[in-house]
């Protein structure tokens, strides 16, 4: 069963049986939202670029992106950039997979961000979302819709953090304002 999220919602990713969930997927999908002009509507292609950085006590330690897909430890895989978004209709247009159970102790916050690469901003797009899925499974555990559109280009989308020996997902939902991750660390630094 998915829960619907709301922004500063916590779910366990603890399983109904107790144990825990072992490889999860964040996946974004999105689409170009349509624009009115002279001659009707058209969409113009959006690039947005999901993200993890990997963090060691508020510290960041690695980061899994489109130029750099597998995190050094290689627990952490991004599955491959998308240009355009909106091939998957309503599927994931990028997703960033989780081994949990390989995370190395030390890393205890995992933050997703989504940004768009080519500058425009959440104006321009529409059905955006982020969601979490049991791996092993293909369940479905999560979904936070991106909502809102603002003139911002980019989201801190939410972080899947150490909670004793388990792990939990808050969705944070936070607008900041670049093309890369290294330009959104002020804004993840105070969510941590």
């Amino acid at each position: 069963m998915t829960v619907n999220m709301t922004k500063g919602q916590a779910i366990s990713l603890q399983k109904n049986d107790g144990g825990s969930l072992t490889a999860v997927r964040m996946g974004l999908g999105w689409q170009a939202a349509p624009r009115r002009g002279l001659f009707g509507s058209r969409t113009r292609e959006i690039d947005l670029d999901a993200s993890a950085v990997l963090f060691a006590d508020k510290q960041p330690v690695d980061v899994v992106f489109f130029r750099h897909l597998v995190s050094d430890d290689g627990s952490v895989r991004h599955t491959g950039d998308n240009l355009v978004g909106g091939v998957g209709q309503g599927g994931d247009d990028e997703a960033i997979l989780v081994d949990l159970s390989r995370v190395p102790v030390h890393i205890d916050q995992i933050v997703f961000t989504v940004n768009s690469f080519t500058g425009q901003t959440f104006q321009e797009v529409q059905n955006a979302f982020c969601r979490l899925v049991d791996e092993t499974n293909g369940q479905e555990l999560a979904r936070y819709t991106l909502a809102g559109g603002g003139a911002y280009t980019a989201q801190i989308m939410a972080k899947v953090h150490r909670t004793g020996t388990s792990w939990t997902m808050t969705a944070l939902g936070n607008p900041a304002n670049g093309r890369t991750f290294q330009d959104l660390m002020p804004a993840i630094l105070p969510v941590l």
